[in-house]
């Protein structure tokens, strides 16, 4: 039986010559992996709706062997066609994407974290580049998943505790009006570094390239 629900694509890559495989974030499946039959073809119904960040409403049917699905039909919200335009921002997107996957299971509704990159994703090409949307969003995801750090029992300066804890409570629109000094910047970068890696192991490739000024 179809199920159906709407999500963002966080990557894809070739299954076959044929196929494609579109792992997704939902807010009620979480993440979810389905394969897309024949969407190589040029003449695929999913022609131009299986790309990086796009938005859409989706069915598929739920494999009972394994955790890839069989992608029904595809009805495109949003392809975030800026980001495409910037390749800084892109950046920024792909690594808050492979940080989402690294911190979270597959199958587990997610609505907060689904909610939190859809709101990066808006926010990122509508404001001036920079580091502190990707630091706001470790420091997010992190109190989404229970992790969150506390500004107290850091080693961080008076202003750096601040910018924490401002970066954790602060909203998107007020979050674009935050000012945080260089200093302040790179001592919250150097923390967060340190804090990821004792909890995940390691950190996703292209975090230093999504903090570039």
């Amino acid at each position: 039986m179809d199920e159906k629900t709407h999500g963002l694509i966080l990557r894809t890559r070739p299954l076959t010559e044929t196929s494609l495989i579109v792992h997704w974030l939902t807010p009620e499946a979480g993440r979810i992996a389905t394969v897309a039959k024949g969407a190589r073809r040029p003449k695929s119904p999913f022609r131009g709706k299986l790309d990086l960040f796009h938005m859409a409403d989706f069915s598929f049917v739920r494999s009972r062997r394994s955790e890839l699905h069989l992608l029904r039909e595809v009805s495109l919200r949003d392809t975030h066609r800026a980001l495409r335009e910037d390749l800084h921002l892109l950046r920024q997107a792909a690594y808050c994407a492979l940080l989402i996957e690294q911190c979270t299971e597959t199958s587990t509704p997610l609505p907060g974290i689904f909610g939190l990159m859809k709101d990066l994703l808006t926010f990122l090409p509508s404001h001036p580049a920079g580091p502190l949307p990707v630091l706001a969003f470790e420091v997010k995801l992190l109190a989404e998943t229970g992790l969150q750090p506390d500004p107290a029992q850091s080693n961080l300066s008076l202003g750096a505790r601040q910018g924490l804890q401002q970066l954790t409570s602060a909203d998107w629109d007020l979050l674009a009006k935050l000012r945080l000094s260089p200093n302040q910047i790179t001592e919250l970068s150097q923390f967060l570094h340190g804090f990821l890696h004792w909890h995940l192991g390691r950190l996703p490739v292209g975090r230093a390239a999504a903090l570039a000024q």
